[in-house]
């Protein structure tokens, strides 16, 4: 027995009795029969499993790379174009005299909770590390591996990666969500931004496969975040035990110990999810947001500052005149040794990065759109996409440049570039300090990490029944909390067993590719309804966002 959701023109149908009362049970039932296959598949047949998922994962890289190259710079593009514009960056996501309901330090810790924070916490040494020994530059000879000269190219594409283009994803998701929930008055899911060119179909079984795709795309974007995440803390619990059953020879964390830190810290989200976005969630971000501040000012005051502060700056400009080729310029394998570095090098670093945004972009654009409304659309895209990507930077220049510096004094020895990813932050922080003292920043990351992880995967879980509920409230939440959050462990700890975090790579690569057409259509939709709403607010007697759809 269903009941009828009604927003203007949209309706969802979402059940009135049983288990899944206040949820659209097609959704529901939907993306779960989709995941649990591709649990049991993995679980029963592993090795079938991951040579499947790696065939799949290369034949999308290769095939569909330029697609992914130029969505993701459609995006970043349209964003700035829609802030700017004078007629559409005046208006609201929500109603026109509506005000925001957080603060902006509690914004912005909210967006990185659970945006990429643990991506970052990874990152901001590794990347700048691998690109200092190999990036694009260097494999087309136009500077030298591990030289002081390297180090400006180094920050040019791992700013690529963590700057504009990956939070454009994110804002413009978030954007389009919104602007369509809050402003026309639509069901709070992924299937009302599309409302312009589909109208009332989105009601029945189009408007399904979308929020679907929606949910499937979240749970396993959200699973590579908690992947690394996980990673990175049992790293960080070695570095300050040294514990033999954590690591592995080649410096990776055993996959025993993945999956029991993922039992822990999935438990601790879900518990985290219970109390809801304004209570625990917001509460944990702002911690987190303490002690990212906290870390950054050990490496402003104990790093390598002067240099740090230099790669931030040059590194904005390399950036920034590079960008629309770097943004663009696709490479194939031609048959030379140049042509295969360069394809490889893309496919494993930007196209993965361009995918996994896109996988991530339901979960943080739906969340970005619950923590925006009432903000304009000028002031939304700088809160979500600029002012993020400048603190990327600056955690990437500090951390990363510190790690880059040691390495070109001699200081470091090698031990930083020969670490294992998720374990190169530890090994910075054990050249610049002593034992002991590198034992207890050890244990601030880590706790940083933890609640990184737990508002990530609790937000996402929370996102998880907001699509699946076409964003009504619902007291049969908890239940769902419980179930969602079981099939995301569950669903991770397989696949790190199949395959490692490979597994859990590939499997995102493929997820996304679905999402990414669903985004598009979201760009040909916003634009018509925002261009149109401009155009309505700026006539005669008409001051709202109004407009029927």
């Amino acid at each position: 027995m269903t009941g009828t959701t009604q927003q203007k023109t949209l309706r969802v149908k979402l059940a009135k009795t049983g288990f899944y009362a206040g949820f659209n049970r097609v959704v529901a039932v939907g993306s779960k029969f989709l995941i649990v296959l591709l649990i049991l598949w993995a679980a029963v047949f592993p090795a079938h499993a991951m040579a499947i998922l790696s065939s799949i994962r290369e034949f999308v890289s290769s095939r569909f790379g330029i697609w992914y190259m130029y969505s993701i710079a459609l995006f970043s593009v349209t964003c700035v174009f829609l802030a700017f514009w004078p007629s559409t960056g005046k208006l609201r996501i929500g109603t026109q005299d509506e005000r925001p309901e957080f603060y902006r330090f509690s914004l912005i810790s909210l967006l990185f909770g659970a945006g990429i924070g643990i991506g970052m916490l990874t990152y901001s040494t590794a990347e700048p590390i691998f690109h200092f020994a190999n990036n694009p530059d260097v494999i087309r000879g136009s500077v030298d591996a591990l030289s002081a000269e390297t180090v400006r190219s180094a920050y040019k594409w791992s700013f690529l990666h963590w700057g504009l283009s990956a939070w454009g994803v994110y804002a413009f998701t978030g954007l389009a969500i919104g602007y369509f929930s809050y402003s026309r008055g639509l069901p709070l899911t992924i299937r009302s931004a599309l409302m312009p060119l589909f109208g009332n179909k989105l009601s029945g079984t189009l408007g399904h496969i979308i929020d679907i795709v929606a949910v499937v795309a979240t749970l396993l974007g959200v699973a590579v975040t908690i992947g690394f995440g996980i990673s990175q803390f049992a790293s960080g619990i070695y570095n300050i035990s040294g514990m033999e059953w954590i690591m592995k020879e080649n410096g990776a964390p055993t996959n025993g110990a993945m999956v029991l830190f993922l039992i822990v810290i999935m438990g601790a989200s879900t518990l985290s999810a219970l109390s809801g976005v304004g209570k625990g969630i917001k509460w944990l971000s702002n911690v987190n947001m303490g002690l990212t501040i906290f870390l950054l000012a050990f490496f402003l005051i104990f790093g390598a500052t002067g240099f740090a502060i230099k790669s931030f700056f040059v590194g904005i400009w390399d950036y920034l005149l590079a960008l629309p080729v770097m943004a663009t310029q696709v490479w194939s394998d031609d048959g030379s040794a140049t042509g295969k570095a360069l394809s490889e090098w893309q496919s494993g670093w930007t196209i993965f990065y361009w995918a996994w945004w896109i996988a991530f972009a339901p979960f943080v654009g739906l969340f970005f759109a619950r923590v925006s409304r009432g903000r304009s659309i000028r002031e939304y895209v700088f809160g979500t996409m600029i002012v993020p990507s400048l603190i990327s930077f600056i955690w990437f220049a500090f951390i990363g440049g510190t790690a880059l510096n040691l390495e070109l004094t001699g200081a470091a020895n090698n031990t930083i570039l020969g670490a294992e990813l998720s374990s190169q932050l530890y090994a910075t922080i054990n050249v610049m300090l002593s034992s002991g003292l590198a034992k207890l920043m050890s244990g601030v990351i880590v706790i940083l990490l933890l609640l990184y992880l737990v508002t990530s995967a609790d937000s996402a879980i929370l996102v998880i029944n907001t699509i699946v509920s076409a964003g009504k409230p619902t007291t049969n939440e908890a239940k769902h909390i419980l179930v969602w959050g079981s099939v995301l462990t569950v669903m991770i700890a397989v696949l790190l067993m199949a395959g490692g975090l490979d597994a859990v790579k590939a499997a995102m690569i493929i997820g996304a590719l679905p999402f990414s057409f669903v985004i598009v259509l979201m760009c040909i939709s916003i634009l018509k309804a925002l261009i149109l709403d401009g155009r309505k607010s700026n006539a005669p007697g008409l001051g709202n966002n109004s407009t029927k759809l």
